[in-house]
C-alpha cells in the first residue's frame, strides 16, 4: 500500500501528496500503514484550535496510520531530524523538515513484533523499540538486534526508555527494569526494589536520579537508595467525580492488561497507576495518572492538576516540554497545553485525529506531535506545513 504525505496551504484546505523514495522501497506489500491527510475541519477558526495572542498554536496537519492503529510512541531524533513513530502495526521514520515518510519498519524488516510501544535511542544513536511480548529490537544503519529475558532481558512487554548522562540505558517492563551498560552492554535487572514491577515510564533528572512510573506508585533511584511515593503520599489528585474504580491493575496476570480506561464508556480512577513520567530542568518531577490528573513532585510535596485546573482529561498518558518551558499533557480527553499560569485544550474538535493522545513529542523546531489511536497531528505557530 502506497504510504503518502499531504500538507495543509496556509489558509486553505486543499491537498499535496509527497512520497520519499525510500518509503516506497521499504513497503511491504499489504502493509496497513498509511501516512496521509485528512481534510482538516479544523482549517477554519474553531475555538480550540484557533490561532490566538495567548496560545498561538495551532494544529497545522494531521496524518492517518490506519482506523484500528494505535500510535504509542513518539521519540525525536535531532542527529537525523527526524521523528520516529511507533504505532500497532510497525514503526515509521518521518523526515522533520520536509514532512516527508523516509522508512517503514515492520517484522518483514527485523523487529521482533509490530505493536510498538516505545522507542528509545542511546548514546550511540541506535534506535531501540520496545513491543507488546516481542522484547526489544535495537536497529542502526539496516542492522537489527532483538533482546528477549534469554538474553537478560526483564521481560518481553517493554514500554519505556531512558538514558543516564554516562550512557547508561534503562527499559521499563511488565516485570521490573533493566539496566544495560554503557560500556560492555550487559543486562542488570531490579524487580524487587520497585514499588511495583509493571513500569511505563522512565525519566532522569539533572542528578543522575532515574524515576520510575509504575502500576503502584512512582519509584526513584539515586544510585545508592531506592525510594517510593503512592497516592497515600499524595500522587494523584483525590476522585473528586467519584469515577468508578478500574479493575485493570495488574495483580499478576496479563490477562487484564488491555490498558482500557473506561467502563461502559466512562472513565475510571486508579490513582497509583502511573503512565508517564517527566524529569524537568529545575528537577521537579512531573506524573500523569489514571483517573488522578498530573502529579507535580519538588522533593517535598506532591501538587495536582485535574480538569477542575484545567486539564483535558484526568486519566493522562504522555508528557513532554517545549524548549519555551510550556509542558504538553496526552490525556484521554485531549492534548493540554500548560505554560505555568494558563491551559489550553485541543481535541478532535480542534483538529486532532482522536481524543485519547497516547504520545507527545516535540521538534526542535517547537513543533508538538501528538499520537493517537488512528494517527498523528501536528501542531505549531508556523504558518506553513514542512517543506513549504
Amino acid at each position: 500500500m502506497r504510504r503518502a504525505y499531504h500538507r495543509l496551504p496556509p489558509g486553505g484546505c486543499s491537498r499535496r501528496a509527497r512520497v520519499s523514495s525510500a518509503a516506497r522501497r521499504n513497503s511491504p506489500v499489504g502493509a496497513v500503514l498509511l501516512f496521509a491527510l485528512l481534510a482538516l475541519a479544523a482549517c477554519g477558526e474553531g475555538e480550540n484550535g484557533s490561532q490566538t495572542a495567548a496560545t498561538p498554536e495551532r494544529v497545522l496537519e494531521r496524518f492517518e496510520v490506519g482506523a484500528n492503529v494505535y500510535v504509542r510512541a513518539l521519540t525525536v531524533d535531532p542527529s537525523t531530524d527526524s521523528l520516529w513513530v511507533g504505532t500497532s502495526t510497525g514503526v515509521l521514520q518521518v523526515d522533520l523538515a520536509t514532512g516527508a515518510l523516509r522508512n517503514t519498519f515492520t517484522r518483514e524488516h527485523g523487529l521482533a513484533n509490530e505493536y510498538v510501544f516505545a522507542i528509545g535511542v542511546d548514546h550511540q544513536n541506535r534506535k531501540w523499540f520496545g513491543t507488546n511480548a516481542g522484547g526489544v529490537s535495537r536497529y542502526r544503519d539496516g542492522e537489527w538486534k532483538t533482546f528477549f529475558p534469554m538474553h537478560g532481558l526483564a521481560d518481553y512487554w517493554v514500554y519505556s526508555f531512558a538514558n543516564q548522562s554516562d550512557g547508561t540505558l534503562w527499559i521499563g517492563t511488565w516485570a521490573g527494569v533493566t539496566r544495560v551498560d554503557p560500556v560492555s552492554g550487559d543486562f542488570s535487572n531490579y524487580l524487587d526494589e520497585l514499588v511495583n514491577e509493571w513500569v511505563y515510564g522512565i525519566a532522569v533528572d539533572s542528578r543522575d536520579r532515574v524515576w520510575f512510573a509504575t502500576e503502584g506508585g512512582v519509584s526513584m533511584f539515586d544510585g545508592a537508595r531506592w525510594s517510593a511515593w503512592t497516592h497515600r503520599d499524595g500522587l494523584g489528585a483525590p476522585n473528586a467525580q467519584a469515577l468508578p474504580p478500574s479493575k485493570n491493575t495488574g495483580l499478576g496476570t496479563r490477562t487484564r492488561h488491555d490498558l482500557g480506561v473506561l467502563r461502559q464508556g466512562q472513565p475510571t480512577y486508579n490513582p497509583n497507576y502511573v503512565f508517564a513520567a517527566y524529569a524537568a530542568p529545575d528537577d521537579t518531577i512531573w506524573v500523569g495518572t489514571w483517573g488522578g490528573g498530573v502529579s507535580r513532585f519538588d522533593s517535598v510535596a506532591w501538587r495536582n492538576y485535574t480538569t477542575a485546573d484545567g486539564l483535558a482529561g484526568d486519566i493522562v498518558y504522555s508528557i513532554a516540554r517545549g524548549g519555551d518551558g510550556v509542558f504538553w499533557f496526552g490525556t484521554n480527553r485531549g492534548l493540554s497545553r500548560f505554560d505555568g499560569d494558563g491551559w489550553r485544550t485541543y481535541d478532535r474538535a480542534s483538529g486532532l485525529v482522536n481524543d485519547h493522545v497516547y504520545a507527545v513529542a516535540v521538534a526542535p523546531s517547537g513543533d508538538i506531535w501528538a499520537g493517537t489511536l488512528g494517527g498523528v497531528t501536528r501542531i505549531g505557530r508556523q504558518q506553513d506545513a514542512p517543506g513549504g
